[in-house]
């Protein structure tokens, strides 16, 4: 700075920054660069530039440099970290702990420990979430949304079909535990199982969760006529011609 200031500023007077700019450009090539630096062992700055720093810059970056702003904040139970008016993801090892978040550009990065644990696109308000950053339960409840229902529904068949449909005709979002629990029956009792206990349910007109799981727990998927073990779905469960016998067991 002290070279410069002495060798280009003193004495000198500019009107207007491109005369500067342009006066700054031919210094540096017919005076700096040709000068003997006893930094240099007495060699010419613009030589050693040409002979051996030229070949190894690198291009100028595509876009400008942004300065980052840092912040610091605590996980919350549901896996975010809020980032100014903004709430972020993060893995759910970290429930708890302290993170540092960087926001620079359209880029929000959460570091923890020195490492990068998450990376988000910015946003001035609201939730960005990454599911994978939930723990494996959560993941599956999430992932197996009304279309995931459907399509599993299909696979069983038409009665286990259009119990997922009237689940999801009215409040689906409110109901889709319900169907979740019925399509997760098909790991314990089989398709065909499933199927014929859905099938049952429309019969009797209550096809809900806790009548179709009553069903398999009794064993009456197939059988109309024998009273299953739960109570509480009993009514439903013998089916409406229950309600048309007299004292004596024979319909009326």
């Amino acid at each position: 700075m002290p070279y410069i200031r002495d060798s280009f500023w003193r004495g000198r007077e500019f009107t207007s920054l491109e005369q500067m700019q342009a006066a700054a450009l031919v210094w540096c090539r017919e005076v700096a660069a040709v000068r003997k630096s006893r930094a240099l062992d007495g060699q010419e700055p613009g030589f050693v530039f040409s002979a051996v720093e030229q070949r190894a810059l690198l291009p100028l970056p595509q876009n400008a440099f942004q300065l980052a702003v840092w912040s610091v904040g605590k996980v919350a139970t549901d896996c975010h970290v809020k980032v100014g008016k903004a709430l972020y993801s993060v893995p759910w090892r970290l429930m708890g702990q302290q993170v540092h978040a960087r926001t620079c550009g359209d880029v929000v990065q959460i570091v923890h420990s020195g490492d990068v644990v998450a990376t988000h696109v910015t946003h001035h308000r609201g939730r960005a979430t990454d599911y994978e950053h939930y723990p494996p339960e959560k993941i599956a409840f999430t992932m197996r949304n009304p279309t995931w229902c459907r399509r599993v529904a299909a696979e069983i068949g038409p009665a286990c079909t259009q119990v997922v449909a009237e689940f999801m005709a009215i409040n689906a979002i409110h109901r889709l535990r319900s169907a979740q629990g019925v399509l997760a029956l098909r790991k314990t009792v089989g398709d065909e199982r499933l199927e014929a206990a859905c099938a049952r349910a429309l019969a009797v007109g209550d096809p809900s969760y806790r009548t179709i799981k009553g069903i398999l727990a009794a064993g009456t998927e197939r059988d109309g006529t024998t009273a299953p073990a739960v109570q509480h779905a009993a009514a439903h469960l013998r089916g409406p011609q229950a309600f048309d016998t007299d004292s004596t067991g024979e319909t009326a």
